[in-house]
């Protein structure tokens, strides 16, 4: 007998399916002890149906938001028959589809009487996870054994019952503790969405829920398919670059992206992008895969909901061997920044038939992570430093750029990293952090600001381990606007000795009195900067945003009569 679909049924469907994901969330937000988890929200949760198709989740890192469906099919395949009631299962492997080593995931079956009808997941970014370097990036890194502590699918709860022999075997080879607690928070997370939709089927029905369930696939797939059907028709092709392999001076890599549209589907091909590198600045499958699927995200309906039927018209090919999915057992911690360049090419190969939807440029990443025991709890610490982490955004037709989004291809803001967690979770002691005038490209539409952030080092001893390419190539203007300047990240020692990192380096032994600073730049500029509002400008000029001198030299500007430096 067919289960006739109810039209609201299915949008209940919908919106409780996204509730659910929102709330796992929330637990993970509020239970969590890691700043990178709690306070940066490095972190996505989602429902899967039993074949490990996805229902919804909520992305707080877009970057982590399509790594979990792949690796849930997987885990559905590798056990077969010998999933249960009450498992718990982790997993970061990239060679098995999972996108980068810290990533770590928990996977809890969902059983309604006793059949198998979903799962729930979370995976979040852990502040270590073994390998040679405390807090996993290590810029020497040839092979994965020298990065991270490798989970393939394992069980560590079975029909309920901890399994504690593989529990210490996992956490015997990470070096803080706090990535067990946070690991636990995971697992509460995947235990709230699960008693959540069992609540669901119980009201609805099992019969209810599957029908409703696919019913939702179709529905997202011709919302997507109707999206990709205003892309004109054809081949289109562009390129985005990764400078410096972290081994090789003066290395660069260009990413190509053939986009081929056809009616009502899509196709990305990677062939032709350069090869894997002998360093840690590689991909995996799925992380590349899930920046060309946010990136053209960013250019289709915002209202469509996230489940399987949305990714059924999208085919992506991403070669075993390229620098976007490296063979084992390549080095792989980089690939999730490899997403900018990616995006960067899929917005040139469309910007000619979309040019109202593409964005200009985005700062490209250059970042750092600090590592070393605090002298007043005698603790080791891990820092990743969010406050400086991305920059600004790019401007859009219509629209200016975010001014510092924070989080890797987020929109975490200025405070995405608080200021006096920052100062108790590390013994670092804040200076200046502020959106930086001049600092985005210019353009009818702006891009957005970046941002400068300066910070003494308190430990001895510090460890620094630096990532990006946001020091080579500023972010692109579109359409006539201006491109974005360069990132920078420099240390002045206690003897007044001056260090500039490489932007994939790893410094030990930086003495305590260590003054940190660094420049995230700002997103490119979209269309003619004369054309820019007069009265938007002159409020960005008294308001800071934009120097008097830049906007006359760049905009055209002419201040009024008797305000000829554009002050109050």
């Amino acid at each position: 007998m067919t289960t006739k679909i109810d039209p609201i049924l299915l949008s209940v469907y919908a919106r409780s399916f996204k509730s659910i994901t929102d709330e796992m969330s929330i637990s993970m937000e509020k239970t969590t002890r890691s700043p990178i988890l709690c306070e940066a929200k490095d972190y996505v949760t989602g429902l899967y149906d039993a074949d490990g198709r996805m229902l919804e989740q909520t992305e707080n890192l877009p970057i982590l938001a399509f790594s979990l469906a792949p690796v849930c099919k997987h885990i559905r395949q590798y056990f077969g028959d010998e999933i249960y009631r009450g498992d718990v299962i982790f997993h970061n492997d990239v060679f098995s589809l999972g996108n980068q080593n810290n990533d770590v995931a928990v996977f809890k079956p969902v059983f309604h009487g006793e059949q198998l009808v979903a799962w729930t997941a979370v995976k979040g970014h852990q502040a270590d996870i073994g390998g040679n370097v405390r807090g996993g990036y290590n810029p020497n890194a040839v092979e994965v054994w020298q990065e991270a502590l490798r989970i393939p699918a394992v069980k560590v709860y079975e029909r309920g019952k901890l399994r504690k022999d593989v529990w210490n075997l996992i956490f015997a080879n990470i070096r803080l503790d706090i990535v067990q607690h946070d690991m636990k928070a995971e697992i509460g997370a995947c235990t709230v969405g699960e008693r959540r939709l069992l609540e669901l089927v119980d009201k609805y029905g099992l019969a209810s829920f599957e029908a409703h369930k696919q019913a939702l696939f179709d529905a997202t797939r011709r919302m997507m398919e109707a999206e990709i059907a205003k892309i004109p028709n054809g081949r289109y092709a562009g390129e985005g670059y990764v400078y410096y392999d972290g081994r090789n001076a003066g290395s660069k890599y260009t990413i190509r992206v053939d986009i081929e549209v056809q009616e009502r589907s899509i196709k990305f091909d990677y062939s032709r992008t350069d090869a894997q590198t002998n360093g840690f600045v590689n991909g995996t499958y799925t992380s590349s895969a899930s920046a060309t699927i946010l990136t053209l995200l960013q250019m289709v309906n915002p209202d469509i909901p996230h489940n399987e039927g949305m990714v059924q018209p999208i085919e992506i090919v991403i070669p075993e061997g390229t620098i976007l999915n490296a063979a084992y057992p390549k080095a792989t911690t980089f690939g999730n920044h490899l997403c900018p360049p990616n995006a960067d090419a899929i917005q040139r190969a469309l910007a000619p038939v979309l040019p109202e939807r593409v964005t200009a440029g985005w700062n490209n990443l250059l970042c750092s992570l600090t590592t070393g025991t605090d002298p007043q709890s005698n603790e080791p610490y891990v820092d990743i430093g969010f406050m400086g982490l991305k920059g600004g955004s790019g401007a859009l037709q219509g629209t200016d750029g975010y001014d510092h989004i924070g989080m890797i291809d987020a929109s975490g803001g200025v405070l995405d990293q608080d200021y006096e967690m920052f100062e108790q979770q590390t013994p670092h002691r804040l200076i200046r952090h502020e959106l930086l005038t001049d600092s985005a490209g210019a353009g009818q539409w702006r891009g957005g600001l970046g941002v400068e952030t300066i910070f003494e080092i308190g430990s001895d001893d510090t460890q620094l381990v630096t990532f990006g390419d946001g020091d080579f190539e500023g972010a692109f203007g579109l359409f006539g606007g201006g491109d974005a300047g360069l990132n920078f990240i420099r240390l002045r020692c206690p003897d007044g000795t001056e260090l500039v990192p490489k932007n994939k380096d790893l410094l030990t032994g930086i003495p305590k009195g260590t003054v940190y600073h660094q420049v995230a730049a700002g997103g490119g500029g979209w269309g003619d900067p004369k054309r820019r509002d007069r009265r938007v400008l002159a409020e960005e000029v008294r308001s800071g945003v934009i120097s008097p001198e830049a906007a006359r030299a760049l905009y055209g500007w002419v201040p009024p009569a008797g305000d000829a430096e554009g002050g109050c």
